[in-house]
């Protein structure tokens, strides 16, 4: 877009787009919401970095489950940094239409998925050992 060519809807920046809805929310909801994104970014390195450990755990767990749950791990942290982009978006217009809050979709991903490779991992140390 050039300095001279009028923002058109293709043109306009997601942020103008966003900028455009509704109006300003009390900015004390527009920092929770932020502050809700970086625990999911926080969330979602950590994954990162667990399924990195996993990789590295040397003979603690057998290779091909070892690389699959980090595999898995790494791949799940992935996704929560994209989709907490996406909450955080759809909380912000919301927030901005003055509309209901819509509920977290990554909490049960997190909860369950967490959940299984624990259970997973747990049932191999003790199979194995």
């Amino acid at each position: 877009m050039t300095p001279t060519q009028p923002p058109g809807p293709s043109s306009a920046r997601w942020t103008d787009r966003l900028l455009a809805e509704g109006d300003d929310p009390d900015p004390r909801f527009s920092l929770a919401n932020e502050r809700t994104f970086l625990a999911w970014i926080r969330t979602a390195l950590a994954m990162i970095a667990g399924g990195i450990g996993l990789a590295l755990a040397g003979g603690l767990v057998e290779p091909v489950l070892r690389h699959g749950l980090a595999v898995a791990f790494a791949a799940t942290g992935a996704l929560v940094a994209a989709l907490a982009f996406h909450r955080w978006l759809r909380t912000e217009r919301a927030l901005r239409r003055a509309e209901s809050l819509p509920p977290p979709a990554i909490a049960p991903i997190m909860a369950y998925g967490t959940a299984i490779a624990a259970l997973i991992l747990l049932v191999t140390l003790l199979v194995t050992r």
